[in-house]
């Protein structure tokens, strides 16, 4: 009598629902590290932007902007650095990044505060040193 070998139905389902179940845990952990990337970029953009208003702008003229307008503002740091990882600027609705301006006046603030909203933590603030 011959033996036949063949993979029987049970086992074939079973190969199937394993490898799905690792394709989907994969995929799990991908969406979280994509939303662990976006977060760092966050970050470095917001200590970026952070920086050249201490060490740049307000030593130069002892205040700090009212807004942040456009990229002129703050021109000794990448232009790229103001667009959220979703491509919208600090400056229009809807973008990760906010400036709020504190004790203004003609257009003269002492202080501020820098908010990004991240995926998977707090949201990340740095205020004003003086």
């Amino acid at each position: 009598m011959k033996t036949r070998k063949a993979f029987t139905v049970l086992e074939l389902m079973l190969c199937i629902i394993f490898v799905g179940i690792f394709v989907v845990l994969f995929f799990m952990q991908k969406v979280n590290a994509d939303a662990m990337s976006r977060d760092e970029k966050r970050k470095v953009a917001i200590n970026a932007i952070y920086y050249a208003l201490e060490e740049g702008y307000y030593d130069k003229n002892q205040y700090y902007p009212e807004k942040i307008d456009k990229a002129e503002i703050l021109p000794w740091i990448d232009p790229n650095l103001f667009t959220d990882p979703y491509g919208v600027a600090l400056w229009k609705e809807g973008s990760n990044y906010t400036y709020e301006a504190k004790e203004c006046e003609d257009e003269k603030c002492k202080s501020y505060e820098l908010r990004s909203i991240m995926e998977k933590e707090e949201d990340f603030v740095k205020t004003s040193r003086n």
